[in-house]
């Protein structure tokens, strides 16, 4: 699933490339994406990009009419550059370094610019996820109008954090992802962030100390802020692949944690697979994970 780090990097490379350019087709390929059916995508041609910013996990792209194509990757979608720049495939973007390449995914939707650019949204997923609006203000958008404070905002502050966090009677990694507490983290970061707090996943936020809650916060800021500063500049079909090198526990079942050497394991949470270490994070408990 993309996350605030690599959504930050993918707007930025947007903004610098599409910026004063003017859409001069839009080709949907599934009919699913749009979600403004009053405005579907094709009524973006004509428009020229004003900028292109990062709201949580989505992207804004605001044009020149003060209109905003505000979109969801949801949980397999990503941005491509298409036609003679194609030339990596997908496979790369979406695999750990040394895996089997697999086909790339097809593009839901293809936009042509003036320039000759073609910006191709994709989504790898068994159901579609990726989805698009066409709207006057972003916060038309319910995903967008929910979404709480961004760890990655320089103006976050440890009273957002609180606000969000403290006393809640829900698992801590829980908390973590859910957007309207918490900005642009999932799966992945909320591992990496625990692990660095050596902090248990499925713990209530409620049941944490202030020493734990200072290590949270230090670790959800931290962890943050230096993966947005490690994307940026690293092109958008790397990005991915980028972020699955980073990782210090997550998607590392079996290898042994950084910290203690105790193998990382996997546990069960919500409807996915998430990974931590026992010695680290759970005073030695082996959380269950769900039978196939």
């Amino acid at each position: 699933m993309p996350e605030s780090p690599e959504v930050q990097a993918l707007a930025d490379d947007l903004g610098r490339r599409l910026a004063g350019h003017e859409i001069r087709g839009v080709d949907v390929l599934e009919f699913r994406v749009t979600k403004t059916r009053a405005r579907p995508l094709e009524s973006l041609v004509g428009r020229r990009v004003a900028g292109v910013t990062r709201r949580g996990k989505l992207l804004d792209v605001t044009l020149d009419d003060d209109a905003h194509f505000v979109v969801s990757l949801g949980r397999h979608g990503w941005a491509r550059y298409g036609g003679a720049e194609a030339s990596v495939t997908e496979a790369s973007v979406t695999e750990a370094p040394n895996a089997e390449s697999e086909p790339p995914p097809p593009a839901l939707v293809s936009i042509e610019f003036d320039d000759g650019t073609t910006l191709e949204l994709t989504d790898a997923g068994d159901w579609i996820s990726l989805g698009g609006w066409v709207v006057d203000d972003p916060f038309e958008v319910p995903a967008v109008a929910k979404l709480g404070p961004d760890p990655a905002d320089p103006d976050f502050t440890r009273a957002d954090f609180d606000a969000g966090v403290v006393g809640r009677r829900k698992q801590v990694k829980a908390v973590l992802q859910e957007q309207e507490s918490l900005a642009g983290i999932g799966n992945a970061y909320s591992d990496e962030i625990l692990h660095a707090a050596q902090l248990s996943p499925v713990a209530h936020a409620a049941s944490l100390g202030g020493d734990e809650l200072d290590r949270l916060f230090a670790s959800t800021v931290g962890v943050i802020s230096e993966a947005v500063a490690a994307r940026s500049g690293v092109p958008i079909d790397q990005l991915k692949a980028a972020k699955v090198a980073a990782m210090q526990v997550h998607g590392r079942t079996g290898e042994p944690c950084p910290r203690c050497g105790d193998e990382i394991r996997d546990f069960s949470f919500a409807s996915t697979t998430a990974q931590y270490s026992a010695t680290c994070q759970t005073g030695g408990e082996v959380l269950p994970l769900r039978k196939s």
